[in-house]
């Protein structure tokens, strides 16, 4: 395998080397691939960098952090649904904590600088082989399973940001079952493909 460039030259290498987060580049690449991660798109990664860039940050100064206090204030610090008020209350949380957010804002990765990172300086491709139709079966279920959770997400945080319902701090839990009717197995539909199929005796023209 060629040598790839410093990765240090690079935002996102860069950003890893300063603030010590030597795990985080082989977890990108994990979660690109979908080595023992579901696959993720790079504006997710982009997410998932930059929750773990601020959460590194509050830790370093200090911060005792509650569940889900690290997501929530990057949703106020970046998303264009809350309102000026809830940012700037954001904001002067992370200035008590010692952590100037226009720094932090422009630390942000984009998907972009992921990709770079992720193609250029550790040489990762998503060539593959063809897929066999259960693994692009699975593919597809997966990618709607995501889109859906995406949907009812970016619904309840702008009904939530907008005062037409109460919710504090949430998870979406999608859980896809298949009941075969024949011999009573129940299994998740990704454990049925993995497992091939469920307990009955395989059809002999198959």
């Amino acid at each position: 395998m060629p040598d790839t460039p410093d990765s240090t030259r690079s935002k996102v290498g860069g950003l890893i080397d300063q603030y010590d987060m030597s795990d985080v580049g082989q977890e990108l690449e994990d979660r690109w691939l979908g080595n023992e991660h579901d696959t993720q798109s790079l504006r997710t990664l982009a997410d998932w960098f930059n929750k773990r860039l601020l959460r590194t940050k509050l830790e370093e100064n200090g911060m005792t952090l509650l569940d889900g206090e690290v997501s929530n204030i990057y949703r106020l610090l970046s998303s264009d649904n809350v309102t000026a008020g809830s940012r700037v209350e954001a904001e002067a949380t992370l200035e008590d904590n010692g952590i100037d957010p226009e720094q932090l804002k422009r630390e942000f990765v984009s998907h972009q600088a992921i990709h770079t990172y992720l193609t250029k300086f550790r040489g990762v491709s998503k060539e593959k082989s063809p897929l066999d139709p259960r693994e692009q079966a699975q593919n597809t279920i997966q990618k709607l399973r995501n889109r859906l959770i995406a949907v009812i997400e970016n619904t309840l945080e702008q009904h939530r940001d907008q005062q037409r319902i109460t919710l504090g701090e949430f998870n979406i839990l999608l859980d896809i079952q298949i009941l075969c009717e024949e011999c009573g197995a129940s299994y998740s539909i990704m454990e049925l493909f993995d497992r091939g199929g469920c307990n009955c005796e395989p059809d002999e023209e198959m």
